[in-house]
């Protein structure tokens, strides 16, 4: 019997607990560890809140939990419970499913000033991750400002423009829910350092500005490329293009009549932030693309700012004896194995990119790692105590782990407390997690 302990419980963990069940059957266990009392990771706690049919993809993953041979190890944290060189006693590999859950700095003069968020943290506020659930930001001011081209500032505009009405199906916390309702906002201005031809923005997300009650998307016509040169796009960005495109020709009166205006400012760099202890402006530079490059062009002008959300991306956060790429954000490794008996899987090997199904593959390519190794005979023998010899460390530090039945016992408590027309209201606090549980 072999024994595998996969950290992290999102995507990529559990794609990888169903390729090592498809590739050992009942050779194997698995135990799938989390530092929440919760699974499911990114599911959870990082896709927007109104996207509910994308988190349908849990019920693929408890398929999975639920079988005899995979475990839900909750509210064990790798580094602060238990370390690495511990469990590569107790199991024969272990792979490293922690995902890229920290921001990337937003190395810039006044990034430390009062309401200036981090994707990470302020997507976390409105989809209630324990961590950042006080975050309380101040949506008082009339303008917010989000940083970067992608689905992460959509999701993070979209939200902030919406209306009560039509939050309802979604899963945003109560919490963020109330303080969204009451804001203030009339524009809101996505930065981004080059154009319409570099955006990482999909369609389906993109078009989703188009449809929102008080907001309206705007584009300025001078931005865009001449429309011959979109044939070199590949279809998924001539769509998302053509849909900036469409979002320019509206007419201004059109616009207008909504209260909230979503502004792409293409061609602009942040390089500073002011304000008197709270952000109230950020400076930008216009730019131009030089091979592919956002390239600095000395005009810079300011944009008034209540609040600023970062979007330029995540890192994956280090663990204790576990090699790190500081420069990618990621842990250092070679298409997925760190060294023999411990592997990386999804972001945590190759950084935040590609959709939630790009961690199938990935995880099926990591457990044919694991079964080289094994076949090479550098993994030892088949004589590791797995999760006994850590169910035996557990009792020995009165660790309160959640198993994945007592995870279903959280899920119907949080349906049962749900407003209407919500799926669920999610605790917030570990510790009311772990009370629900029974």
């Amino acid at each position: 019997m072999r024994h595998i302990a996969i950290i992290g419980s999102g995507p990529a963990g559990y794609y990888t607990a169903e390729a090592a069940q498809k590739t050992f059957g009942d050779d194997i266990r698995v135990d799938v560890f989390d530092r929440l009392p919760v699974p499911y990771g990114l599911i959870r706690t990082g896709v927007a809140p109104d996207h509910q049919s994308i988190k349908g993809v849990s019920r693929r993953y408890e398929k999975t939990a639920l079988t005899e041979n995979v475990r839900f190890v909750g509210n064990v944290a790798v580094g602060r419970d238990v370390t690495i060189p511990e469990l590569a006693r107790l199991y024969d590999a272990i792979v490293l499913a922690t995902g890229a859950p920290h921001d990337r700095d937003l190395d810039i003069p006044g990034a430390d000033l009062r309401n200036v968020f981090g994707s990470a943290a302020f997507v976390g506020w409105y989809n209630g991750h324990p961590q950042f659930a006080d975050l309380d930001p101040d949506l008082s001011g009339k303008t917010a400002v989000v940083i970067g081209m992608g689905n992460v500032a959509l999701d993070v505009a979209r939200i902030l423009a919406k209306t009560d009405c039509e939050f309802d199906g979604s899963d945003i916390v109560g919490h963020a829910l109330e303080a969204l309702c009451a804001a203030k906002l009339e524009r809101i201005v996505i930065l981004g350092r080059r154009g319409p031809h570099q955006i990482m923005m999909t369609p389906k997300e993109l078009g989703e500005l188009g449809d929102l009650d008080r907001a309206a998307p705007h584009v300025d016509p001078r931005d865009l490329p001449e429309l011959d040169a979109d044939a070199i796009l590949e279809p998924g960005q001539r769509k998302s293009v053509t849909l900036l495109r469409s979002f320019a020709a509206v007419p201004e009166h059109i616009r207008a009549e909504k209260r909230i205006a979503i502004e792409f400012d293409f061609f602009a760099q942040p390089v500073a932030l002011f304000g008197e202890g709270s952000v109230e402006a950020i400076e930008v530079e216009r730019t131009e693309v030089v091979a592919g490059r956002a390239a600095g062009t000395g005009e810079t002008y300011r944009v008034p700012a209540s609040i600023v959300v970062s979007c330029i991306g995540y890192r994956t956060a280090p663990i204790p004896d576990v090699p790190f790429d500081e420069r990618a954000g990621r842990f250092a490794n070679d298409e997925g194995r760190i060294m023999p008996g411990l592997y990386c899987v999804g972001w945590a090997r190759r950084g935040p990119s590609g959709t939630i199904g790009t961690n199938r593959p990935d995880g099926a390519s990591v457990v044919e790692k694991i079964g080289e190794d094994i076949a090479a005979g550098v993994l030892g023998r088949a004589d590791k105590p797995g999760r006994e010899g850590f169910d035996a460390l557990a009792a020995e530090r009165g660790l309160e782990v959640v198993t994945f039945r007592e995870w279903k016992k959280i899920e119907e408590a949080e349906e049962r407390a749900a407003r209407e027309g919500a799926p669920r209201e999610k605790f917030v606090d570990i510790e009311a997690m772990i009370r629900a549980r029974g």
